[in-house]
């Protein structure tokens, strides 16, 4: 057990340095913002503690507090950062589905062409999404054709289509997976797990294509809290 904590650790600190390199060249301010939250909140439950004469009691708060505050904080910041490196660059959102973890099957690159415009299928309880990244108005003819290729397989489950991007209608790439796990449930587990066997059965283009398994820029990684439904 020893052993493997100590082979863990510096596997983590590896990753908490790698995460902050990577967030202080999009967000330079991220170390004097995160010991400022984290020492201003000490310093105010301190205060407090004078004040009402617990000041070890409330010390001990606010060392705790604000060192959660401070984990919040560059938690947010390295997420953010880590989409706007991924944002605008293609495979960008296959990245972020990649790493969905429960409650979806995910199939990357079912559509493609080459100016790199891409269509990416899941399968869930909420139905068959297709997903859209590049532009919009090559991708608009190329989800209507996958609609039509799947129509005899999916039956009456709902095919919702989504194109990733900043404009109305679009969904930004940093709310694509939350956007995802809103979407309400309205086929069972079996449905969604039988759907899929069959749409992969129909077979996927480029099936060797170059998507990133991760972030694209430098070796960054996305923040966690995202696989494949297994």
């Amino acid at each position: 057990m020893a052993r493997q904590e100590s082979t863990n650790s510096p596997g983590r600190l590896s990753q908490i340095r790698q995460a902050y390199t990577i967030t202080k060249r999009v967000d330079p301010k991220i170390g004097l913002i995160v010991a400022g939250v984290g020492l201003g909140t000490f310093v105010v439950l301190l205060a407090i503690g004078f004040a009402i004469g617990h000041p070890i009691y409330l010390g001990i708060l606010g060392f705790v507090l604000g060192l959660l505050a401070a984990v919040v904080i560059f938690g947010r910041r390295a997420e953010k950062a880590a989409f706007g490196q991924l944002e605008g660059q293609p495979g960008a959102a296959a990245a972020v589905l990649n790493n969905i973890k429960r409650g979806w099957n995910i199939q990357l690159v079912v559509a493609a062409n080459r100016n790199q415009d891409a269509i990416h299928r899941a399968v869930g309880r909420p139905g068959v999404v297709l997903v859209g990244e590049g532009n919009v108005n090559r991708l608009r003819p190329m989800i209507a054709a996958e609609k039509r290729r799947m129509s005899r397989i999916v039956g009456d489950a709902p095919v919702i289509d989504i194109i990733v991007g900043n404009d109305e209608g679009q969904v930004p790439l940093n709310k694509l997976q939350v956007h995802m796990m809103k979407l309400p449930k309205v086929i069972s587990g079996g449905q969604a797990t039988q759907i899929a066997d069959r749409l992969r059965a129909m077979g996927d283009l480029m099936a060797n294509a170059p998507i990133p398994k991760g972030p694209l820029p430098k070796g960054s990684r996305m923040p966690k809290g995202a696989g494949k439904t297994r």
